[in-house]
């Protein structure tokens, strides 16, 4: 950790997360709390963790996770696991939030495009506004200044509680990038 402190050139980092519930990941997590209590991490959390790993962390160790980091998008919405981590005080945040692979599909739902036209957005910001207003954290991802641009440009209108509706009703309930209870997913994630 401290290697990696100072060739980021920084004497502390604002989170750094748990990537997988796997290995031993109770030793990892209490030497992430010792860094917290070093303040050299300000925030520690989790990414890819179900609900039951979840609370098993959270009951057999003194620091809760800030954030669960886990595949949401329109199509695998996570409102159970949301559930839970809305009980637990811990941030639902979205990694591929536009559906990395599988936008093109999510932006031609009928629901999408009536609501990009209706709002004058465009369809990846009626994904992340939908988000947004469910109180799930986004870090779209992108290289191109525009869509840096138009990916943050989504706070100057508000779904109405039908739409929101409407939207729910898409979801498949399935990750596709990044399912731990998969174990081709656990046997790759064991050889990084």
């Amino acid at each position: 950790m401290l290697s990696s402190l100072e060739k980021l050139n920084t004497d502390y980092l604002d989170l750094v997360l748990l990537h997988w519930p796997f290995g031993n990941y109770y030793v990892a997590w209490r030497e992430l709390e010792k860094l917290y209590d070093e303040e050299k991490i300000r925030a520690i959390g989790v990414s890819n963790f179900d609900p039951d790993r979840l609370i098993d962390l959270i009951k057999f160790n003194r620091i809760k996770p800030a954030i669960n980091q886990i595949e949401t998008h329109l199509y695998c919405q996570r409102i159970n696991e949301h559930k839970w981590e809305k009980k637990y005080g811990i941030a639902h945040m979205a990694y591929a939030p536009l559906g990395q692979g599988h936008a093109n599909e999510m932006f031609e739902e009928n629901a999408i495009k009536a609501l990009a036209e209706k709002y004058s957005k465009t369809p990846a910001q009626i994904v992340l506004r939908y988000n947004i207003q469910n109180d799930v954290v986004v870090i779209p991802k992108s290289v191109h200044e525009n869509r840096i641009k138009e990916n943050i440009n989504v706070f100057d209108f508000a779904l109405t509680e039908d739409e929101m509706d409407n939207l729910k009703s898409l979801d498949k309930a399935s990750p596709m990038i990044g399912d731990p209870a998969n174990p081709v997913k656990q046997e790759f994630a064991m050889t990084w």
